[in-house]
């Protein structure tokens, strides 16, 4: 695996010069970049500034290249969550999955019209599009002072959930660091308006660390909650340079020991890869995660979502998340997905979840191994696809 790439480099600001011969395009592509910003250095053309990825910027592998989203699950999804003015991460992250998880799965065409259905999946981001912190791996959007919170929102989320018909849903949020308790109670209305509707729903949140309140980790573990999840995103040393500066890799894992303790009975996160982490980095941070008893560990690729965000340090080959996923079941997680399209809200992940919540099988320690080979077989391609 390839060492961090961290370099000090001369400041990359546009030429302000009319007879600069590049074109306006290329000048702007190699303008100042959120990390410009973020240091302070997009004034100076000869302050020296940190460059966090590969500044050679690896070409796109063709197994990452997804197909344009189409089909009516995927219309429907689209037009319910408009009509009830809803978000979802897919969307708002441009995650590549998207045509698949709401299209109902690669193999959406041989199913019927049910089946489609009970395949597709969104990840509902709750509390607006608007995020307080700025990440350098996310697109979504940020401000320090992001609108107020819809108070019909729980009402109208549970209501478009209620109307798919689905098995398991995900919702996670923008961080909102402007409100006092982070939205943790706003968090677990919705989660309990979903549940009134529609008990038979498994929920998963995927929270944010509510600026690391335990308070709010506690608030939403105690509302009904099915799978609390929660991300470290990278490795521990990459942390500072990767996320916000005020989400740190202890305080994430003080959120997932937190939500155990509350009794939840499943807990989960996520890590990218191909921002510039060692081995033995990634080695360490699993350690760490099984010392406070996470189960559930996803590993995908990161992607950079536009040319202002963090560059990618390389591109991570599919047999070494193969075995990555080999090294974390050793280590005794319940379940672990590992591709160069997985994500969080990874479908293969979520139907291994609910069967096992289904069968209630966590209390004996005791896992099926036809629902380990089920939701392997999804795994197997790196691509989402429906159960």
């Amino acid at each position: 695996m390839s060492q961090p790439i961290v370099l000090l480099a001369k400041d990359v600001s546009t030429p302000t010069s009319g007879n600069d011969p590049k074109p306006f395009s290329e000048r702007l592509a190699s303008g100042p970049g959120l990390d410009d910003f973020i240091s302070g250095d997009h004034e100076s053309g000869t302050s020296d500034r940190l460059v966090l990825g590969n500044t050679s910027a690896p070409r796109l592998p063709s197994h990452l290249k997804t197909k344009i989203p189409t089909g009516k699950s995927y219309n429907k999804i689209k037009k319910d969550l408009r009509g009830l003015k809803l978000h979802t991460v897919c969307e708002e992250a441009r995650c590549p999955n998207i045509g698949d998880c709401w299209g109902g799965g690669s193999d959406a065409a041989g199913k019927s019209e049910a089946e489609v259905k009970r395949g597709a999946t969104a990840t509902i981001m709750l509390m607006g599009d608007t995020c307080t912190r700025g990440c350098r791996f996310c697109s979504v959007k940020t401000s320090r002072a992001p609108p107020p919170l819809d108070i019909h929102e729980p009402e109208n989320t549970a209501e478009a959930i209620s109307r798919w018909g689905l098995g398991y849903i995900v919702l996670t949020s923008v961080d909102r660091d402007d409100l006092a308790d982070g939205g943790a109670a706003h968090f677990a209305e919705t989660i309990m308006k979903i549940k009134q509707k529609a008990p038979h729903i498994l929920v998963e949140a995927l929270t944010g660390d509510f600026a690391g309140s335990l308070e709010g980790v506690s608030t939403v573990a105690k509302s009904g909650l099915d799978v609390y999840a929660h991300n470290i995103e990278t490795v521990e040393a990459l942390t500072p340079y990767v996320r916000d500066r005020r989400a740190t890799f202890r305080q994430s894992l003080r959120v997932l020991e937190h939500a155990k303790k509350e009794g939840m009975k499943v807990t989960k996160t996520s890590i990218m890869l191909g921002v510039g982490e060692t081995e033995e980095q990634v080695m360490e941070a699993l350690r760490e995660l099984r010392k406070v008893n996470v189960d559930v560990v996803t590993f995908g690729q990161y992607m950079r979502p536009t040319k202002k965000h963090m560059k990618v340090d390389r591109y991570v080959e599919p047999a070494e998340f193969e075995r990555w996923k080999k090294v974390a079941d050793d280590m005794g997680f319940l379940y672990v997905a590992s591709g160069p399209l997985v994500r969080s809200s990874y479908k293969a992940g979520e139907f291994f979840i609910e069967n096992v919540l289904r069968k209630n099988q966590l209390n004996s320690g005791k896992v099926d191994a036809q629902m380990v080979a089920a939701a392997e077989q999804v795994v197997a391609s790196g691509r989402p696809v429906g159960p």
